[in-house]
């Protein structure tokens, strides 16, 4: 049998909070009150826009390639890809099943996360690359924020070890490292712990390739 004496202090709380939410949603109703059409005509136009600078971003995202999981075809095209866009997620794949796994789930993020650039490339057929960034283990994705490699999803360890991982637990993983967003969410955007360290992806003097500036 339940203490009367908790329940009371349970119900108290309870209204207590019930009341501080009133009293900030008539707060809220009272300063809309309070706005005249001239308030009412600044918000608008400041509304209009931010919708207009949203369009323009989305409209250069598309232009970049965003939207869409698109290969890399060759190591020099990988340089103007990194620099052109903010945040990219780059997937270093050979043709195994791994890989495949890993291409369908970056095919159904592409399409929700137009802020962000998803791609692939060919690890062994990116030699000179693949040194350079070290990888090792396929597959393994590269998360680069203003072109530099910030993080990494090496393999399927980080995704409970397995291929069934779902796309959800991808997403949250690539949200955490801040290369892709969750629209209102912006308890993500902290910085996370841990994070591996930064290696420029801007290309040496290596005369074996041409960066395309």
């Amino acid at each position: 049998m339940e203490n009367p004496k908790i329940q009371d202090i349970l119900e108290k709380q309870v209204l207590t909070v019930v009341k501080a939410v009133e009293e900030k949603i008539d707060d809220e109703i009272a300063a809309l009150d309070r706005l005249d059409s001239d308030d009412l005509e600044v918000l608008r136009e400041r509304r209009l826009q931010q919708m207009k600078k949203m369009a323009e971003k989305r409209s250069r995202w598309i232009s970049l390639g965003h939207g869409e999981y698109s290969e890399i075809q060759s190591e020099k095209d990988f340089f103007p890809v990194v620099k052109a866009s903010d945040r990219v997620v780059c997937h270093f794949y050979r043709d195994n099943w791994p890989c495949k796994v890993v291409d369908k789930h970056l095919s159904i993020l592409a399409k929700q996360h137009l802020e962000t650039r998803f791609v692939k490339i060919h690890a062994e057929k990116s030699p000179f690359l693949s040194e350079k960034l070290k990888i090792v283990v396929l597959p393994t994705i590269a998360l680069i924020k203003n072109a530099k490699v910030d993080d990494y999803v090496v393999g399927f360890d980080e995704l409970g070890g397995t291929d069934e991982f779902s796309t959800e637990e991808l997403e949250e993983r690539l949200a955490k490292a801040q290369v892709i967003f969750f629209e209102g969410e912006s308890s993500l955007n902290a910085s996370k712990s841990g994070a591996h360290s930064r290696r420029s992806v801007r290309q040496s003097t290596n005369p074996d390739s041409s960066d395309s500036d």
